[in-house]
C-alpha cells in the first residue's frame, strides 16, 4: 500500500486573500455563470450593498445608486463613509471592520466583516473610495492585491463610500448578470427599508408600506381571497393573504437579509399562524388546509443574529437577543395577539379566510380517493421506472454539492439516451417523456394524480407536499429548438405554473441551451447557438467550412452532449416579471380561445429576408 509522507513542510499558511480564492464556495456558496438567482457573483453584489444598507439602517444616508453595465458593478451610497485612515484595512484585513462595535451597528446583516474582502479577493478589479468631511481617498485593487492607493484630496462629494467590482472571469467562467434577478434584490431592499431610494442604471425604486408592497408585487389582486392582512411591531413585521394558486409561497427575511431556507423565524411564523386561526375558529383545522393557497412574508430584525453559513441563507435556533427571548417565541406571541386582534377586527376577512380552508378541505378530501390510488402506482413504478436516470447527489441532501444537482425533463429515448451516456452520475438526472403532455390548463389538481406522466414528474422532483424536500436545485427543460419542442415547453411550463407556481418564482426552472450549427474545418470545430454564431464562425474558418444544422437532440452524439451540459452549459432561466399575471398568460397561450391567439400571431407577424 502506498504510503504519504506527512511532515512539517505539508502544512501551509495562506494568506486571506489567498484562502477565499481557493474556496470562495466557503463565503459565497457556489459559484455558476449568473443564470441561477443565488449564483455567486449575485452574492458579491449583496455584500456591497449590505453594507449601504446598513448605514441607511442607523440613520445615515437615504439613497443608494447602483449601476451595472456589462460585467462591471458600481454601488454608491451617502452614509458616514468608510473612515479614511482605515480604507484599505476595510477591504483588505479579515477581522477588521466596524460590524464588530455594537455600537456603531445595531442589528445589521453583516457580522464578521468578510464579504467586502470576498468581494476584493474575487474581483478583477476592485475599487473602493470614501468621502467624509470633504475630503476623499480611493484604493484599487487586482484579485485582492492592492494596485495604486490616493493621496486625500478634497471634494465636493457628499459623504459615503463608492465600491466598484469586476468578478474575476476565471473564477466565474462565461458569467452574465441578469437584470430580473438584480431588480428583485433591489426591491427586497427597497421593501424592507420603507422610505429608501435605491436607483438601479437610472431607474428609481422606493417603497412607502414595507411587505405591503412586497406582497402586492407578488400576487394578483384578482385572485386574492381577501385584502393582505400586514402586522407591525417592535423588530417584526409579517404580511400574509390566501389566493386560488396550490401549495405554499413564503418569504423571509432577517435583519434585511433574504433567508432563501428559512429557519427558526420562518419555521415560528407558520406553526403561530396555524395555532392562531385555530384558537379563533375554535376547530382543530388541519394545518394543510389552513395554509393551502397562502401567500406570506416575516422579516425580522436582531442582534448578532447566528447563520447556518456566511452566505447566510438559514437563521439557525437562537434568542432575540442577549436577553432576549427566543426567536421562536418571540414570533409566536407576536403572531398570535397581532393576527387574533386583527381578524376580530376585520370580520369580512375572517369570513374570507374560514370559506377559503373549507375550501381546501372540500378539495382535499374529494381528491384523497384518487391521490391514494396514484401514489400507490408511482411507488410500484419507481422500484423499476424507466422514465427517471437518477443522480447521486440531491438538493436536499447536506451534501456540499448539493446546489450542483440537476435534472433534464427531455423528450423522447433519443434525446435522452444522448444525456444519459454524457451527463454527470453525480449530480445530473434524467427524466424522459413519452411525447407531448397533456395540456393541463384549467383543470384541477386531481389531473396531477390521474396523469401517469405528471404524477411520476412531481414524485420524481418529490415536490407534492411543497418544495422543502426538492430533490433537484435546477429542473431544467431540455427540448428540440423546432415547433414540436417549443410546444412541449410551453405544456410543461404551464404544468408548473398551473400546479407548482413557487418552483418558477423561486428560480428553479431553466431551458437548456443547445446550438443550432457546428461549424468546422479539419484543424477546428465550433458550436454555434445562434445564425449571427454560424456567420462568424464561417468567417473564422474559411469558405470550405463544413456546416451541419442539428435538427434534434437526438442528433448531437453523447461525445459532443457533454460539451454542453458540463461546466459551460448554457441555461436560460424562466422568470416571472412584477406584471406577470399567471392566469392570465395561462388562459391567452393555453386556453381555448384559439381566435385570439390567431390574430394576435397576425398582428405581430414578422417576417425577414433570407440571408
Amino acid at each position: 500500500m502506498a504510503t504519504h509522507d506527512y511532515t512539517e513542510a505539508n502544512i501551509r499558511s495562506l494568506d486571506w486573500r489567498e484562502h477565499i480564492r481557493l474556496r470562495p464556495g466557503m463565503y459565497i456558496g457556489k459559484l455558476g455563470d449568473g443564470s441561477a438567482y443565488d449564483d455567486g457573483i449575485y452574492v458579491l453584489l449583496k455584500e456591497i450593498i449590505d453594507n449601504s444598507i446598513d448605514e441607511y439602517v442607523m440613520g445615515y444616508g437615504h439613497r443608494v445608486d447602483l449601476h451595472v453595465a456589462d460585467r462591471q458593478v458600481a454601488v454608491r451610497d451617502y452614509g458616514r463613509g468608510i473612515p479614511l485612515g482605515k480604507v484599505v484595512d476595510c477591504v483588505s484585513k479579515i477581522n477588521t471592520g466596524g460590524k464588530y462595535d455594537s455600537r456603531s451597528f445595531q442589528k445589521s446583516v453583516g457580522l464578521n466583516g468578510v464579504g467586502t474582502k470576498a468581494v476584493n479577493a474575487l474581483s478583477d478589479y476592485f475599487q473602493v473610495q470614501s468621502f467624509r468631511s470633504g475630503q476623499t481617498i480611493t484604493a484599487t485593487f487586482q484579485q485582492g492585491v492592492l494596485d495604486v492607493q490616493s493621496s486625500l484630496q478634497d471634494t465636493q462629494e457628499p459623504d459615503g463610500t463608492r465600491v466598484v467590482f469586476e468578478p474575476d472571469a476565471s473564477i466565474f467562467h462565461n458569467f452574465h448578470f441578469v437584470p430580473q434577478y438584480v431588480e428583485e434584490q433591489i426591491w427586497n431592499y427597497a421593501f424592507l427599508n420603507a422610505g429608501l431610494v435605491i436607483t438601479f442604471n437610472g431607474q428609481k425604486y422606493i417603497s412607502k408600506n414595507g411587505l405591503l408592497d412586497l406582497l402586492e408585487r407578488k400576487t394578483e389582486a384578482e385572485t386574492l381571497r381577501y385584502p393582505i392582512i400586514h402586522l407591525r411591531g417592535e423588530d417584526i413585521e409579517v404580511a400574509l393573504t390566501h389566493n386560488h394558486q396550490y401549495g405554499e409561497e413564503y418569504y423571509s427575511f432577517v435583519n434585511g437579509q433574504l433567508t432563501t431556507q428559512g429557519g427558526t423565524h420562518l419555521t415560528a411564523f407558520k406553526e403561530a399562524v396555524v395555532k392562531t386561526v385555530r384558537d379563533f375558529y375554535k376547530k382543530d383545522f388541519e394545518a394543510s388546509d389552513i395554509r393551502a393557497s397562502i401567500v406570506g412574508v416575516i422579516a425580522i430584525r436582531m442582534q448578532e443574529p447566528v447563520f447556518e453559513s456566511q452566505t447566510k441563507t438559514k437563521l439557525g435556533s437562537q434568542q432575540m437577543g442577549p436577553s432576549g427571548p427566543t426567536t421562536r417565541t418571540f414570533v409566536n406571541d407576536f403572531v398570535k395577539k397581532a393576527l387574533d386582534d386583527y381578524l376580530h377586527q376585520h370580520p369580512g376577512t375572517s369570513d374570507a379566510l374560514l370559506k377559503r380552508i373549507l375550501q381546501s378541505e372540500r378539495e382535499r378530501k374529494e381528491i384523497a380517493g384518487v391521490k391514494k390510488l396514484a401514489n400507490e402506482r408511482a411507488k410500484k413504478a419507481n422500484l423499476h421506472n424507466k422514465k427517471l436516470r437518477d443522480c447521486r447527489i440531491h438538493y436536499d441532501s447536506s451534501h456540499t454539492a448539493r446546489g450542483e444537482s440537476m435534472i433534464f425533463i427531455t423528450e423522447g429515448n433519443s434525446a435522452s439516451g444522448s444525456i444519459t451516456k454524457s451527463r454527470d452520475v453525480q449530480t445530473q438526472a434524467v427524466f424522459s417523456l413519452r411525447g407531448k403532455p397533456l395540456n393541463c390548463f384549467g383543470y384541477t389538481k386531481k389531473v396531477v394524480y390521474e396523469n401517469e406522466e405528471f404524477n411520476l414528474l412531481q414524485h420524481a422532483l418529490n415536490i407534492e407536499d411543497g418544495l422543502e424536500g426538492l430533490r433537484y436545485r435546477k429542473v431544467v427543460i431540455a427540448t428540440d429548438a423546432d415547433v414540436d419542442g417549443m410546444h412541449i415547453r410551453l405544456l410543461l411550463l404551464t404544468y408548473f405554473l398551473q400546479f407548482f407556481p413557487d418552483l418558477v418564482r423561486t428560480g428553479h426552472v431553466y431551458l437548456l441551451e443547445t446550438p443550432l450549427f457546428r461549424v468546422r474545418n479539419k484543424k477546428k470545430t465550433i458550436y454555434c447557438y445562434s445564425e449571427s454564431e454560424k456567420q462568424n464562425s464561417m468567417a473564422q474558418l474559411g469558405p470550405q467550412a463544413e456546416i451541419t444544422r442539428f435538427k434534434g437532440l437526438g442528433e448531437i452524439s453523447a461525445d459532443e452532449f457533454q460539451h454542453f451540459i458540463g461546466k459551460d452549459i448554457r441555461l436560460e432561466p424562466v422568470t416571472l416579471q412584477a406584471d406577470d399575471h399567471v392566469k392570465q398568460l395561462l388562459a391567452f397561450y393555453m386556453g381555448r380561445n384559439t381566435p385570439d391567439r390567431q390574430h394576435f400571431i397576425i398582428d405581430n407577424l414578422r417576417i425577414e429576408k433570407s440571408i
